[in-house]
């Protein structure tokens, strides 16, 4: 079986995105997206994979381990950034697949079609994505043979009139026979109109030694190059929409699909209904059969099956929801396990807890886990209840079936089955408020008078 290599080119400054981050460590949905490019070529199991980068890249270097990582030490151009790997690549005689760090949408199953594609008998030298943008401007141009071979590929800012007028366009995405790739690689000058190396002069150079070259058409959308902060949004938008799709055919109901933000990593099991504006943070499970109304933010949690969180609700990293578990709106949970059926219904902060089995936590209930120094951690029983106001001062236990009164400030442990009331004792004076309210009247004239 022919052996294949992932070859990702992540050198490019970026300058136009204007940030001192690399710009294929920009994130499109929530992931630096040099991570989505790796994870569609790893879904066709390369034997290799290598990544060229740019001087101190270390931390794009760091993002893309434990693939293989060569230094494009000066920037000639996209056939000279291809040409650091012929190290790494020295031994191999398979598929080189050649992508981009900046195009985070292309999809496995159109590489494998380039793959595959390449190889169809008589195996090309070379097979090239080629996409039909909405603008081709700025684009290469594909020019076919009239038996539909790729002849060659133009740079926009090298085109003729004629073949400006050409809708076929160079996505810059490429399968390349690795006998031969090196050898073309070395018979690429520089007489263009930037003055660098091009890659896609590698068409000409293979039809000069005798070989054939091939297109597949993908979708536009899928080969976006990201370039610039408009760019990143337009990629952002097309990566949303297709998650979205993607969690409605894996059952899940999206109320106002275009208003719900997922993260690469989102996982929602059937039978959940989310609602308007739910924005998902990295790291989230979501069982099946949950509710998630309008307004929430999620980010590092897991939400057990047939749960209810929100509306307004926040669940921060570390929030783990058990099966059933009801989060009311403006109700925060961090760092906290909450068990079976545990109710927090409304205006409640559960943080750096664990919360035991059909607890409820009453309206306004806080722990107060910080001591503006450490964190420390609650711990509550089972079938515990939290009385409206309570504060719970960490750290503390609280054990099974206790009840702990409304307004209570718990700044001690409290046995299983105890009724636990911390707070001021109330006292009350009949006939008072009328002679209060005389006494700051008279002054309240006093001061008025004294004015004038």
């Amino acid at each position: 079986m022919t052996e294949l290599a992932a070859l990702v080119l992540a050198a490019g400054k970026g300058t136009r995105m204007r940030s001192e981050r690399p710009k294929v460590l920009h994130p499109i949905a929530n992931q630096p997206m040099i991570r989505h490019v790796l994870a569609a070529a790893a879904a066709l199991r390369p034997a290799r994979t290598i990544v060229v980068v740019g001087p101190e890249m270390d931390d794009v270097a760091a993002c893309v381990a434990p693939a293989t990582t060569v230094v494009q030490k000066e920037q000639l151009g996209t056939a000279h950034a291809v040409a650091q790997a012929r190290r790494a690549l020295a031994d191999f005689t398979g598929d080189v697949l050649i992508l981009y760090g900046d195009a985070p949408l292309v999809t496995p199953e159109s590489l494998t079609a380039l793959v595959a594609e390449r190889r169809r008998p008589p195996a090309a030298t070379a097979a090239v994505m080629g996409m039909r943008p909405a603008s081709p401007g700025a684009y290469g141009r594909l020019v076919l043979e009239p038996d539909g071979a790729l002849a060659a590929i133009v740079e926009a800012a090298d085109c003729t009139p004629e073949q400006r007028t050409l809708t076929l366009c160079n996505s810059g995405l490429m399968a390349v026979d690795a006998r031969r790739l090196f050898a073309l690689l070395d018979g690429i000058r520089r007489d263009n109109a930037k003055g660098e190396h091009y890659l896609t002069d590698l068409v000409a150079a293979a039809r000069r030694a005798g070989g054939t070259c091939r297109v597949l058409e993908a979708p536009a959308d899928e080969l976006m190059g990201v370039n610039s902060r408009a760019d990143l949004a337009a990629a952002e938008a097309a990566m949303q929409r297709r998650l979205r799709a993607e969690a409605m055919a894996a059952g899940v109901t999206l109320v106002a699909p275009e208003t719900v933000f997922f993260s690469a990593d989102t996982r929602i099991g059937r039978d959940s209904v989310v609602g308007p504006f739910v924005v998902f943070g990295p790291g989230v499970t979501v069982g099946e059969g949950v509710a998630i109304p309008a307004f929430c933010h999620i980010a590092g949690a897991s939400i057990g099956d047939r749960a209810s969180v929100g509306p307004f609700a926040r669940l921060r990293p570390g929030a783990e929801l058990g099966a059933a578990v009801h989060i009311g709106n403006f109700v925060e949970v961090k760092n906290s396990r909450l068990g079976t059926g545990v109710k927090a219904n409304h205006l409640a902060y559960i943080g750096d807890s664990a919360v035991g089995a059909q607890t409820n936590v009453g309206a306004g209930a806080i722990t107060c886990n910080y001591d503006g120094i450490d964190k420390h951690r609650t711990e509550i029983g089972s079938g515990v209840f939290v009385g409206t106001n309570v504060s719970l001062v960490a750290p503390v236990v609280i054990g099974d079936g206790a009840i702990l009164a409304a307004g209570s400030v718990v700044t001690g442990d409290v046995p299983a089955d105890a009724l636990a009331i911390a707070r001021g004792q109330q006292v009350v004076k009949p006939g008072r408020a009328g002679a209060w309210r005389d006494a700051r009247r008279r002054a309240k004239a006093a001061k008025e008078r004294g004015k004038n």
